[in-house]
């Protein structure tokens, strides 16, 4: 018998789109004489559905939308994932559509309620198996986290399951896939089942859904691997049981991964929310060049407009390169100089800072300039502003507010300082794109004469360790000084962490790419005494 994988980007909330094209997936499957078509979790309404999962018509309507798929699926067993509502009781849930019906529905087990998921806030957990039989083989479902833990996975082999599938809305972080290999192993040697395992694919606000869905047999070798990061149709064929070898997609690694993972999660936030376009400020730094590298590789050079800011502290190098990338590219692209506006405001300031002296007050000021002339485009175009900073600079408050944190979506908001050079180098293998003064010169904010980033910064080698330590690995200061690290760059870092919590709630949404970024998965106070000491 064929069973068929449908990785398919959903967007949420959009019932009869998402049902339109499972129906539309179902369709094809058929066609190809496959008996079974396994769908994402929640791949009804999309992933996460957050609060709208605390309205009851929220609830209705995916309860209406399920009926009418059952009746669009002729002629094949499609599994789809969907809220549940039972009496007073609310379930992240898998049915099994058949002959117009609703036949069977599955209660997730195990639910995450860490890191960027908040399941336990809306569901009841499920408690029993749900198996059925379909031309002599015995079928079994789980849910996403329940392949992560024993529990679910036995339960459905003490019920009779001969082949576990399992619905997914597994998202990216970097060197995932790995990760989900290994955990469907060790479920695996605990059941013997071999798994079929269908992922979710798309951007939905910080989250970026990889797909690269996959097959394993009863023995964890891997028969069939989807591609990562787009939509795809796979056709599996099962043999007594036993899913036989298929295609096995090459999965991207590092810069690779990542890289796409940005593209993807840029591309459909832009489209999912209607945007026209987006444009940035250029300023000739690295940050902004690779920020334009993901913007045109995603949505199309006719999408994105450069500009390019000039301020008495600008070097012509910085405009130099600013012109000759946005050539490679081909995108729009103007210069506005900020001088004046400037000048002007200095005038306005000058009687109440009178016999003060010069500090990053004027520095920001140029920035706040930029934002507001970015924004006021934005408001004029419709496009989005994209800002650039990266997480080093947001982890320990190199930003200023109203300023080069202007924008509605934060490209590089979790991609180190160390990963932006990575990646721009790795971009340029795949066709020059970023000038190479851009990735060499050292980088600075060029709001005061002769600055560069490591005047208020330790380098971005030791920062960038000391951040994954803190942010990323939970570390106190000790166990990172014990790494071998400066005890005064620790303590200075982790600080400047502390301090800069107001900004960091104040900046835009941002692509997740590690499996701790500045976003759901980060839940500090502003307001506190605690110092870390440990």
């Amino acid at each position: 018998m064929k069973i068929a994988i449908a990785q398919i980007n959903c967007l949420l909330g959009d019932l009869p789109g998402n049902a339109a094209k499972i129906a539309d997936y179902a369709n094809q499957a058929r066609e190809q004489g496959v008996a079974i078509l396994l769908t994402p979790e929640m791949s009804l309404c999309g992933y996460p559905p957050e609060d709208l999962l605390l309205r009851d018509g929220f609830y209705h309507a995916c309860d209406v939308a399920l009926q009418a798929l059952a009746a669009q699926t002729p002629g094949i067993a499609v599994i789809v994932g969907h809220p549940h509502r039972v009496g007073n009781q609310h379930f992240n849930a898998a049915s099994l559509l058949r002959d117009g019906r609703i036949i069977a529905t599955y209660h997730k087990q195990a639910l995450p309620n860490h890191s960027v998921f908040d399941e336990e806030r809306y569901f009841e957990h499920g408690d029993a198996a749900c198996v059925f039989e379909l031309e002599g083989v015995r079928f079994g479902i789980n849910i996403c986290a329940d392949v992560w833990e024993a529990t679910a996975a036995r339960r459905a082999r003490e019920a009779g399951a001969e082949v576990l599938l399992v619905l997914n809305a597994s998202p990216y972080h970097f060197d995932k896939i790995s990760t989900r290999h290994d955990t469907v192993r060790e479920r695996i040697n605990e059941t013997g089942l071999p798994v079929i395992y269908a992922n979710l694919v798309g951007g939905q606000d910080e989250l970026v859904f990889d797909g690269a869905s996959f097959v394993m047999d009863s023995a964890g070798g891997i028969m069939h691997q989807s591609v990562a990061f787009g939509e795809q149709l796979s056709v599996i064929e099962l043999r007594e049981g036993e899913p036989l070898g298929g295609e096995c997609a090459e999965v991207a690694r590092e810069e690779a991964s990542i890289y796409r993972a940005l593209c993807l999660g840029v591309r459909d936030y832009i489209r999912k929310n209607n945007f026209p376009g987006v444009l940035l400020g250029l300023s000739g730094g690295i940050d902004s060049a690779l920020t334009l590298a993901v913007a045109v590789d995603a949505l199309g050079a006719d999408k994105v407009r450069a500009v390019m800011m000039p301020s008495p502290y600008t070097a012509q190098i910085s405009i130099d390169d600013s012109r000759e990338m946005v050539k490679l590219l081909g995108v729009q692209y103007e210069e506005l100089d900020i001088t004046p506006t400037f000048d002007a405001l200095q005038g306005t300031l000058s009687p109440l800072f009178k016999g003060l002296p010069a500090d990053t007050t004027e520095e920001n000021l140029q920035a706040r300039i930029r934002g507001v002339l970015l924004m006021a485009l934005s408001n004029k175009t419709g496009s989005l502003v994209l800002t650039t900073g990266n997480k080093s600079e947001m982890t320990v408050g190199y930003a200023t507010l109203y300023g080069d944190m202007a924008g509605g979506f934060a490209v590089l908001k979790d991609v180190s300082k160390t990963w932006v050079y990575r990646l721009s180098n790795w971009r340029n293998t795949q066709g020059r794109v970023i000038p190479e003064r851009i990735i060499t010169r050292p980088p600075s904010a060029e709001l005061k004469p002769d600055q560069t980033d490591q005047d208020s910064l330790p380098p971005y080698d030791v920062l960038d360790a000391i951040m994954a330590c803190y942010v990323e690995r939970n570390m106190g200061i000790g166990q990172i000084v014990a790494l071998g690290y400066a005890e005064e760059d620790v303590r200075r870092v982790v600080k400047l962490i502390r301090i800069a919590e107001y900004k960091r709630r104040q900046a835009p949404v941002g692509i997740r790419i590690t499996d701790r970024g500045f976003g759901k998965d980060w839940r500090y106070p502003i307001t506190v005494r605690y110092e870390d000491g440990f």
